[in-house]
């Protein structure tokens, strides 16, 4: 593969996912829980822009407002990738976000698959794709998830993954505003942890809950208002600890209009679902554009 110029600069997508349902089946010893899950990527994203050196030096000029680069996932996973590879290069990043941070949408975990993905095509590292996931899930449980790209039904704490085919929708995806702590919500006394396992027909046929959703509405109320609201038109459902809230439509004209009925306190986007991650075609290409 011909190396970029270290005065190129590429572009890669770094999709957001919905939780379709989320229940917790049990704890494990040290401390993690036990999930099933359904994923659906949807055409929200991110992007990672990237400019190679050659220096060796990995920096982040430009992210998300509040977050220093040493704690910015993208730069923790190209470091971290940097280390495994032994590679002399370096990369300038410029992390561009349009995923609502703390909103269950798994920003964050998707800049770092996208920037593991992206750099170790343009560090010409080779790694596998189980190699990549084992680099990105200690930054992440949904990491695995964005490295392999596709929609997928999720076991374990997420990172047991099979691929799952879904049916074309459109989301309207609501924020509330507030930052809702993930670790707040699994050390909330009253979690449900014992829901029993289901299959992929089971779900299909009878559908799932959030099992997150009672504490979620416990610890930031306005959440609980902006599902209630979404409530009196549609099955609203709340992806991963949250804040953002959503439910599902046939077609975007469906979405649209009531999108446009979301009161002005609250933010809100419509999205359409994926079952292939956007960054699966950059890799095909070879490089970003």
């Amino acid at each position: 593969m011909r190396r970029a110029a270290a005065a190129d600069e590429s572009h890669w997508p770094a999709p957001a996912k919905l939780n379709l349902f989320l229940h917790v089946t049990g704890r494990r010893a040290d401390g993690y829980h036990e999930l099933q899950t359904l994923f659906q990527l949807v055409d929200l994203a991110d992007t990672i822009a990237i400019r190679l050196r050659e220096d060796g030096v990995i920096e982040r000029p430009e992210g998300l407002a509040g977050v220093a680069p040493e704690s910015d996932l993208a730069v923790r996973a190209a470091r971290s990738l940097k280390a495994a590879s032994g590679t002399g290069l370096g990369a300038t990043l410029r992390v561009r976000k349009r995923i609502p941070q703390g909103g269950g949408l798994g920003g964050g975990s998707s800049d770092a698959a996208t920037t593991l993905l992206a750099l170790n095509e343009l560090w010409n590292c080779r790694l596998t794709r189980p190699e990549l996931t084992s680099l990105g899930l200690p930054l992440g449980a949904d990491v695995p998830v964005f490295i392999g790209g596709l929609s997928a039904w999720g076991e374990g704490i997420g990172e047991r993954l099979t691929p799952v085919e879904l049916p074309d929708r459109w989301y309207l995806i609501i924020h509330p505003g507030p930052v809702v702590s993930t670790r707040e919500v699994f050390h909330d006394p009253e979690l449900t942890r014992n829901s029993p396992l289901i299959t992929i027909r089971a779900f299909f046929d009878s559908g799932g809950r959030n099992d997150c959703e009672p504490a979620v509405r416990r610890l930031c109320p306005e959440v609980g208002e902006a599902l209630d609201w979404l409530g009196r038109f549609a099955p609203a459902r709340l992806t991963g600890t949250g804040s953002c809230v959503f439910t599902a439509f046939e077609s975007a004209i469906e979405a649209e209009r009531l999108a446009a009925r979301v009161p002005d306190r609250w933010k809100s986007v419509v999205a359409r679902g994926l079952n292939a991650s956007p960054v699966l075609e950059r890799l095909r290409q070879g490089r970003g554009v």
